[in-house]
């Protein structure tokens, strides 16, 4: 069996989990679980999808596969989450493959998983990641680093699923998963990386994101994560 544990906390985006979900359930006896610190439903970032946690993060030890996704409103809130970070870091030990999609790799990073490797996240997350020590790459859609996985934003958690069940399931898993989700992007325009974007599609998509994360909470998570990691650089030197 194969044990799937993707982080359900509130204010996830949605995509960033049923993308991955709808992948990696097509591994070779897949047991996938939905975890946080209880069980029950979640809300998601749009404020409208709701999923539900089927364990507790105590129930799930043993993981053979973490997802860790974003969430436009609340990683700076999840990454100074000590009960979470702790179970990253325990679980890790022991996973075939932690991963992250979009801004998940903020809380893979603030657990110190990910200290002086490389990793991506979206592409406005990217700067977060120097606080913790680790070099942000912009121009990868996937990026590997030892047992750890991280993707751009969103989208990208569908291939970031599809290299992992390559690497556990084989490379004609991969391809039979991709065509039973019939995964063939053929977008109708051509921006979906912040190099290709023209300058007003560049505008838009900073106002768009800012809707979603101007909460205060959010806010000053981010500002508090921010300054904890500057202060902690400054003593120890």
């Amino acid at each position: 069996m194969t044990q799937v544990a993707i982080v359900l906390y509130p204010g996830f985006t949605a995509l960033d989990v049923i993308g991955p979900y709808e992948v990696l359930r097509f591994l070779p006896d897949a047991e996938v679980r939905f975890v946080w610190h209880e069980t029950g439903p979640i809300t998601a970032d749009s404020g409208v999808a709701i999923l539900g946690a089927t364990h507790t993060l105590s129930e799930t030890p043993y993981p053979d596969i973490v997802v860790v996704p974003g969430g436009s409103s609340s990683v700076g809130i999840h990454a100074r989450d000590q009960l979470l970070l702790a179970w990253l870091g325990r679980v890790h030990e022991t996973t075939i493959w932690t991963s992250s999609v979009c801004a998940g790799s903020v809380i893979l990073a603030a657990s110190g998983i990910l200290t002086g490797q490389r990793a991506t996240s979206h592409w406005q997350a990217l700067p977060s990641l120097r606080l913790f020590g680790v070099t942000p790459v912009g121009d990868e859609r996937i990026v590997f680093s030892g047992r750890v996985v991280t993707s751009a934003g969103v989208s990208a958690g569908i291939d970031l699923a599809l290299s992992i069940a390559g690497k556990v399931g084989g490379t004609t898993r991969a391809e039979a998963i991709q065509l039973a989700i019939e995964y063939d992007p053929q977008p109708p325009c051509d921006a979906g990386h912040f190099s290709k974007a023209s300058t007003s599609a560049k505008a838009l998509a900073l106002v768009l994101l800012a809707k979603e994360s101007a909460n205060p909470a959010h806010l000053s998570a981010i500002t508090r994560l921010a300054w904890t990691q500057s202060l902690a650089k400054v003593r120890n030197r």
